[in-house]
């Protein structure tokens, strides 16, 4: 049951996810450059109705994403959590009138078909301990250092790199946020409301905002088609690597397994570039 329960949300999360970024990147697009990295950044999107269209979707795949994941492990979730463009570009291209083309439909058939190779031969998942501060302490120490010296980086680069640079930093920041909203679900599965008086529901707030101004000044700065495969790809390897790490959680014990995960994640990898690159993303 909890394993349905986690696969039916984070599927749910993201198709919302999908449309979200697709209206908040034509939004922020159109926002001034002096505006990146700063909450005013937010502020002045805010006032863009395609931009709070795309919030809302943002605010539910979340939702979503945090039930899943007090259901399930993230080695689970995450893989599953990437298909955003699988479901949203069949829907997009019926909104838009433009046909899904070859290409398209070979990234779909890639990302489903890749992510499902790799959990087939998933460990069935156990359930792992909420980690300690201590044993978080150097994972944000060093998540936090590297995004800083990104956003520096890229402050001083031209579009193309200062987009990719951004996005690596959202990506870092999302896949913490995923792992904090892991630790934060299994205090208030555990304890219920007392769960407000440990210090991840408060981590979980301020990591997603510095999540969203960087992503938010990703999509600001240049492409789509930069921007989204780096974060889509980045996002659910890094929150499956501390899901291993932190959380103690299994993939595959045996080395033909391995192999099996290794080649179903490089495929839905490929997918998810191609996906992200399609005109219908971008439209």
């Amino acid at each position: 049951m909890d394993t349905a329960v986690a696969v039916a949300a984070a599927l749910l999360s993201a198709a919302a996810f999908g449309f979200a970024s697709v209206l908040q990147q034509k939004a922020a697009q159109q926002a001034p450059a002096q505006e990146a990295l700063r909450l005013r950044l937010l502020l002045g999107l805010a006032r863009r109705p395609a931009w709070l269209a795309g919030m809302a979707l943002v605010v539910l795949s979340y939702a979503l994403l945090g039930i899943a994941l007090a259901f399930g492990p993230l080695v689970l979730v995450q893989p599953l959590a990437a298909t955003d463009l699988v479901f949203a570009l069949p829907l997009l291209a019926r909104r838009r009138g433009m046909p899904l083309t070859r290409r398209d439909v070979a990234g779909i058939a890639c990302t489903a078909g890749g992510i499902a190779m790799f959990l087939a031969v998933l460990p069935p998942a156990k359930t792992s301990p909420v980690p300690t501060a201590g044993e978080w302490l150097p994972l944000l120490i060093g998540i936090g250092g590297a995004v800083v010296v990104l956003a520096a980086v890229g402050r001083r680069s031209r579009a193309a790199a200062r987009t990719a640079l951004y996005a690596i930093a959202a990506a870092l920041m999302f896949a913490l946020l995923d792992s904090l909203t892991k630790s934060a679900g299994g205090r208030f599965r555990g304890d219920g409301l007392d769960g407000f008086g440990h210090w991840e529901p408060y981590t979980v707030v301020l990591v997603g905002v510095i999540g969203l101004v960087l992503s938010q000044s990703s999509y600001q700065a240049g492409s789509l088609a930069i921007s989204l495969p780096i974060i889509d790809c980045l996002e659910p390897v890094g929150a499956v690597l501390i899901g291993v790490a932190l959380f103690g959680e299994q993939l595959a014990t045996s080395p033909g397994a391995l192999a099996v995960q290794a080649v179903g994640a490089a495929t839905a990898v490929a997918g998810i570039v191609v996906l992200d690159r399609s005109p219908l993303a971008r439209a």
